[in-house]
């Protein structure tokens, strides 16, 4: 008896046919989601935070019964051993979860009721660190009808009060005796970047930001220094800009860096270390500083800060793609023990291009491609969520 599967699927036996899709095992196509941890917390003026964090990217919808924020991930199932970790003072009294099909609701029951929340109130943060993927919801409690009848009359009745201009520190790296790479052609790291930061200033100013330079001239600054100008001018955001250079010539694009004491890398820790030696200074130093600043360079650690910067980083790939600016290969964002990062002021370290590749390098001093760059990160300051 002869046996064979036709073009559609059919297993033909004799001169019978059967469907072979009923006959074979189902397949999963995808592997499962997981549950890492749930938890919640208090953020800035009195908003609850909710996190929820997964093995893998989640795709997730909200929906909001009463006095309930529901969030449904797909592809998930119920595991008991994560519980949930409240803090007091929030608008979550209870966390629990409930299977529906292939899709897990994660229930957070509400002491009082919320709006539906607007796309600012909600980030996906990438892996970082000790940490998997993170859904990170920010809410209050939304007001009555009578409230906001109340709040809209007072708020007539009284001068409005203009609103904060964030402050921005623009860091161009290296300067004075420390050139930082140098292209084959001559093309200096301290020069490029300075006039970019320049650019970035004015940009900047006229969008609106308040924003401070550490340097606006040829002049050498320790690392340290840099960091510490960050916190005394009280600085939102921390751009560190400078242009990279790499043994294959053939190596070229941006990429972009965050603090962590680990380096995502071995090409990130390379980067950390030559950046780092530029002026002798271990990540762990600061000892030059008082106590209480040390105390505040150290609090980069903590978990809402380290975020904050790898929320902008990840922004600001996004802003560098959309501008057609080519990125280096491997991942855009990256993690390394920057000393220069070593503030309480969330903040990245830019590297532009690579001097080291003979094209890039008359990229990089184009005044046109310059401007291109620098739309990209006034594009990824303007998306930037300060208020979290």
């Amino acid at each position: 008896m002869t046996m064979k599967i036709s073009r559609r699927g059919f297993l033909q036996v004799g001169g019978f046919s059967f469907a072979v899709a009923m006959m074979l095992p189902r397949v999963a196509f995808a592997a499962r989601n997981s549950l890492k941890s749930m938890r919640t917390g208090v953020q800035p003026g009195n908003k609850t935070r909710l996190v929820i964090e997964t093995s893998s990217k989640p795709s997730y919808s909200l929906s909001y019964p009463e006095n309930q924020l529901v969030v449904d991930i797909a592809n998930m199932s119920a595991d008991s051993s994560v519980k949930p970790t409240l803090a007091s003072g929030t608008l979550v009294s209870e966390l629990t979860q409930v299977q529906a099909g292939d899709h897990l609701h994660i229930v957070a029951k509400l002491r009082k009721p919320i709006a539906k929340l607007e796309k600012s109130q909600i980030m996906l943060l990438e892996p970082n660190g000790d940490n998997d993927y993170r859904l990170v919801f920010d809410f209050s409690a939304s007001a009555t009808t009578a409230q906001k009848i109340v709040e809209s009359v007072t708020a007539a009745a009284t001068t409005k009060t203009p609103p904060k201009k964030h402050i921005i520190i623009i860091d161009a790296g290296h300067g004075g005796k420390d050139p930082g790479c140098i292209g084959k052609g001559g093309t200096r790291e301290k020069d490029v970047v300075l006039s970019v930061a320049k650019r970035l200033q004015s940009k900047l100013n006229d969008a609106g930001f308040k924003t401070y330079m550490t340097r606006r001239d040829d002049t050498y600054l320790k690392l340290a220094q840099r960091a510490e100008y960050a916190e005394q001018k009280k600085g939102d955001l921390f751009i560190s800009l400078h242009a990279n250079a790499n043994p294959s010539r053939s190596v070229k694009g941006f990429s972009i860096y965050t603090l962590s004491e680990k380096a995502s890398d071995e090409e990130a820790k390379k980067l950390a270390e030559s950046e780092n030696a530029a002026d002798k200074i271990g990540v762990d130093g600061f000892t030059e500083f008082e106590r209480d600043v040390r105390a505040a360079l150290s609090s980069l650690q903590q978990h809402a800060v380290a975020e904050m910067s790898e929320e902008y980083a990840n922004g600001c790939a996004r802003a560098f793609r959309a501008n057609k600016v080519e990125a280096q290969p491997g991942p855009s964002v990256r993690h390394a023990p920057f000393a220069v990062l070593r503030s309480t002021v969330p903040g990245a370290l830019i590297e532009l291009g690579h001097l080291s590749n003979s094209s890039e390098e008359k990229l990089l001093k184009n005044p046109d491609h310059q401007n291109r760059l620098v739309a990209a990160i006034v594009r990824s300051i303007k998306n930037y969520n300060f208020d979290v």
